[in-house]
Order: C-alpha cells, then sequence, then structure tokens
C-alpha cells in the first residue's frame, strides 16, 4: 500500500487514515487529554506522513505513525503552554499599565473647561444658550432639537447660525476655539 501511495494513489492513503485513524487519535489525545487539540494533532500526523512517505524505509509501519503522532501532540501541547503563558503574562501586563481611563491631570482640565463653558453659556441669552446646550454639550442632532422643541430643522439651522454669531462678537476669540 505503501508503494501505491508513492506512486500518488490517492485511494490508499485514504486506507490507511481510516485504518489508523483510530490509533493516532488515541495516541494524540493520552498526550493532550483534549478531544479539539487530539484531533488538529492526528490531523497533522497524517499530514506529516503524507510528506514524509518518500523516506519511509519500510520498517514497522505502525510503530513509525506512533511516533510522528506523538511529537505531534508533544509539540502541540508545547504550543498550548507557551499560550497559556503568554495570556498569563499578557494579563499580568494589561494589569500593570495604567488603565485607558484619561489620567487626572486630563480629567482636571477637561472638568475646569467643562465649568468655564457652563459659566459663559449661563450668561448668553436664553434662545442662544438652549440652542447650543442641546447642540454641544449634549450633542444632539438637528432632527432630535427639532423634534424636541417642536420646529423646524430649518429653525434649528438658523438658531444655531445666530447663537454662534452672537459668540463671535460677544466672546474673545480664545474663550470660544
Amino acid at each position: 500500500m505503501i508503494d501505491q501511495i508513492r506512486q500518488g494513489e490517492q485511494a490508499a492513503f485514504r486506507i490507511i487514515v481510516e485504518r489508523y485513524g483510530q490509533h493516532v487519535f488515541h495516541t494524540a489525545y493520552s498526550v493532550l487529554r483534549n478531544t479539539k487539540e487530539a484531533e488538529d494533532a492526528a490531523q497533522e500526523t497524517f499530514i506529516q506522513v503524507y510528506k514524509s512517505l518518500p523516506e519511509y524505509r519500510s520498517q514497522g509501519f505502525k510503530t513509525w505513525l506512533t511516533r510522528i503522532a506523538l511529537h505531534k501532540a508533544i509539540d502541540a501541547k508545547r504550543k498550548l503552554s507557551r499560550r497559556r503563558e503568554d495570556q498569563a503574562f499578557d494579563a499580568t501586563v494589561m494589569e500593570q499599565w495604567p488603565s485607558a481611563e484619561e489620567d487626572v491631570v486630563v480629567q482636571l482640565i477637561r472638568q475646569e473647561k467643562r465649568e468655564t463653558l457652563e459659566r459663559k453659556l449661563a450668561r448668553l441669552p436664553e434662545q442662544h444658550r438652549e440652542i447650543l446646550t442641546l447642540f454641544y454639550i449634549q450633542e444632539k442632532s438637528y432632527e432630535e432639537i427639532a423634534t424636541e422643541q417642536e420646529i423646524a430643522v430649518k429653525t434649528v439651522e438658523s438658531r444655531l447660525y445666530r447663537a454662534r454669531g452672537w459668540v463671535r462678537n460677544h466672546w474673545k476669540e480664545e474663550e470660544w476655539t
């Protein structure tokens, strides 16, 4: 059968897979103790067998096959161990890194700017304060503001235009940029 496979007979290789598949799986499972990993190792074993058949010396096929399966399972176990170690390392490193949250200084600066803006907005005429607050502070869209205020979208646009103009005329540029 080995000679048939060497000559390109794929049906003969299928017979070997069917005949020894369970044995290879059990060999891999005895090392890995994980069904999915053992299936992957068994598949890798048969790929290696197919590639290595030209060098096979016709001495104890099942022993040769078992040795390949054992080596593939051990390699898979090493990879799993490294992956677990890497994941543990990543978790340790991530705990030591600063969090994704902003640091305290940035939070304080943002809070101070927000408070300054709120004080300035409080001094605006009511219609300008309301539209600017809805749009810039509450981040509502033109449509949301129009629905909430029961006005047309064009009215929202024109009120925002007038409010921005008032700010440009009454505040210094550095205060509103």
